[in-house]
């Protein structure tokens, strides 16, 4: 966001302290700002977010890697050293003009610069925070850090993807990340909402894991029905047929056909009405 860029949407006047890097806390507060709230990115000085040196590839005409540049539009960005009196004092000030803080720092990280969440809801009762972390605020795992292929393997969904007779596989785009990041903003949602009825701010706590397990959506409510792990499919929909990829001639074709009404005008475009028969005399 350029200084002569002033925000507009539903979030319009909302402020936000950005203490988040990577890739789940960036995805939740670039959602924020997406919607027009004003954020503000805290990042170290000298190296800044830890994306801006994941390249290449870089922007073009820049330096600024492309991974950076994915997750932090909307932004304006203060580096600023919390470790430091000067430096937690310049961020209590920023905390004072804002609605919401997210961070993805590990479990207590931040209460040791007086920026924990007990802390800041004590000075700031309205202040609604929303910490992201791999596990959790509590349990047993919650220390541990969190990496996305780490959530997806633990998550379940690699034994879901792949071949049949392969490797498990992890999703080609790191999907624990993002989904803790739009849970997360969900979450922050909700909590506006919840403080414009009560005056007061809460924690929304985001843990990779659990929201990970959350959207595993019919594979996971399968497991619970049976009690067995649903088996890799490949590109098969375990409920569902055809939904899979086909090869042809020149190429691959995807059939996504999710009821019978559909199966059967595929049947009459295709020729294949032998097929709609076949299918028939299977459900009597």
């Amino acid at each position: 966001m350029t200084p002569d860029q002033s925000p507009t949407g539903p979030l319009k006047g909302l402020r936000v302290l950005d203490l988040t890097r990577v890739l789940a806390g960036p995805t939740c507060t670039q959602m924020l700002g997406d919607l027009g709230a004003e954020v503000i990115k805290i990042e170290k000085p000298g190296t800044g977010d830890d994306t801006r040196g994941f390249a290449p590839p870089f922007m073009p005409g820049t330096r600024e890697s492309a991974y950076f540049v994915g997750v932090n539009r909307n932004k304006k960005s203060v580096t600023l050293d919390i470790a430091t009196p000067e430096g937690q004092a310049i961020a209590h000030r920023l905390v004072a003009g804002c609605d919401m803080l997210v961070e993805n720092f590990k479990v207590g990280a931040l209460a040791k610069y007086g920026l924990g969440y007990e802390q800041l809801h004590a000075a700031y009762p309205r202040l609604i925070y929303c910490s992201i972390t791999g596990f959790g605020q509590t349990g047993p795992y919650a220390p541990r850090p969190g990496y996305d292929s780490l959530i997806q393997a633990m998550g379940g969904v690699m034994s879901l993807t792949g071949e049949p007779e392969g490797l498990p596989q992890k999703v080609g785009v790191p999907v624990a990340d993002l989904f803790a990041g739009l849970y997360g903003c969900i979450g922050l949602l909700a909590a506006l909402r919840h403080r414009d009825a009560t005056g007061q701010g809460q924690q929304i706590d985001i843990g990779m894991l659990d929201t990970h397990v959350a959207w595993l959506a019919n594979q996971g409510m399968n497991y619970l029905a049976t009690d067995e792990n649903p088996a890799r499919l490949g590109n098969q929909h375990p409920n569902i047929v055809p939904y899979q990829v086909f090869p042809t001639e020149d190429g691959y074709m995807v059939l996504s056909v999710g009821n019978d009404p559909t199966f059967k005008r595929f049947c009459e475009a295709f020729a294949l009405t032998h097929l709609q028969s076949a299918n028939m005399a299977t459900r009597q």
